[in-house]
């Protein structure tokens, strides 16, 4: 089991193809892409599929929504802990995260992410500082290391207004 500050951390997940009871993978078109993902300990599965775009069901969660999500949520949180740490009042925080595919080299796959990070303040914050955090937090994000496309953040900073 590592610890915090060890250098190597392991994720499990098991993944159940759910849609193997609807048919058989006879063909591309018409077999079951639903699956679930479970994680130990965890209160609550996860019900996936393909993208819509490869025949997937667009009510359940795919995998490169989940790999955008995975990046807006690395990076929330450790913009979060970096302002938490600079004395920084972060009061609300929403991203509308999105990612494009294309064909690059011959090959569909990511060619980029952005983040849109909504911010707000406490009244009184420092707006500058909180945005430079933000890219600290890009160059601390696990995940955002770990991909090989770039990922943008655009970040919009509020101050709240004094009650």
């Amino acid at each position: 089991m590592s610890t915090p500050h060890s250098d190597a951390h392991r994720f499990e997940c098991r993944l159940v193809w759910t849609g193997a009871a609807k048919s058989h993978t006879l063909d591309y078109e018409t077999y079951s892409r639903e699956h679930r993902i479970d994680g130990k300990g965890k209160p609550t599965s996860l019900s996936g599929t393909a993208a819509p775009a490869f025949h997937g069901d667009p009510a359940r969660w795919n995998p490169e929504e989940m790999l955008v999500a995975s990046l807006s949520a690395c990076h929330f949180l450790s913009y979060v802990a970096l302002c938490a740490r600079a004395g920084i009042p972060v009061i609300g925080y929403e991203d509308e995260a999105t990612g494009t595919m294309s064909k690059v080299d011959r090959v569909v796959r990511f060619s980029e992410v952005v983040l849109h990070p909504r911010v707000t303040l406490a009244a009184g914050a420092d707006a500058e500082k909180a945005r430079a955090l933000h890219e600290k937090a890009h160059s601390i994000c696990f995940i955002a290391n770990s991909v090989n496309f770039p990922v943008r953040n655009e970040p919009t900073i509020h101050v709240a207004t004094p009650v």
